[in-house]
């Protein structure tokens, strides 16, 4: 490899590694009200009923299972957070292995005249497909999480 394809090849990573930074800035931009909901109103609402449980009347394996009871919505909401987020990042991956793929089929082929050109022009439509993504991403979980903006 020439050093000008060399240099070409770091401008185009770098250039990925800030559209994949773009992809984490609008997903947490997007998922900050369903965090927020997540950190403190059901956060807040785990805590003051398990200070409920705390009663010298009440067995310990009741308080357990009382406070074990109280955040279940917490934990159930970080799940459906975290499955939802893996979904959207492995979805988000097999287009990055496809335009990777592409790009390596393009490199064998002696007809294609730039083919980093060709892999950072797939992988900017991969990720601007995620971005636009992550608004309905972020509506159906403060949906499913009975949140009003």
């Amino acid at each position: 490899m020439d050093h000008i394809a060399a240099a070409e090849e770091r401008l185009v990573n770098e250039r990925l590694r800030q559209k994949l930074n773009e992809v984490n800035a609008a997903a947490q931009s997007h998922l900050a009200g369903v965090q927020d909901h997540i950190n403190f109103t059901l956060q807040q609402a785990y805590f003051k009923c398990a200070y409920e449980c705390f009663d010298r009347r009440r067995k310990q394996d009741e308080i357990g299972n009382c406070v074990e009871h109280c955040s279940t919505p917490v934990l159930h909401a970080q799940n459906l957070v975290e499955n939802e987020m893996a979904k959207f990042q492995e979805k988000l991956q097999r287009s990055l292995v496809v335009c990777q793929d592409k790009y390596e089929a393009t490199k064998l082929q002696a007809n294609s005249a730039n083919p980093m050109r060709d892999l950072e022009s797939c992988v900017e439509l991969s990720i601007q497909d995620s971005i636009n993504i992550m608004p309905h991403l972020a509506g159906k979980l403060k949906a499913h999480m009975s949140i009003r903006d």
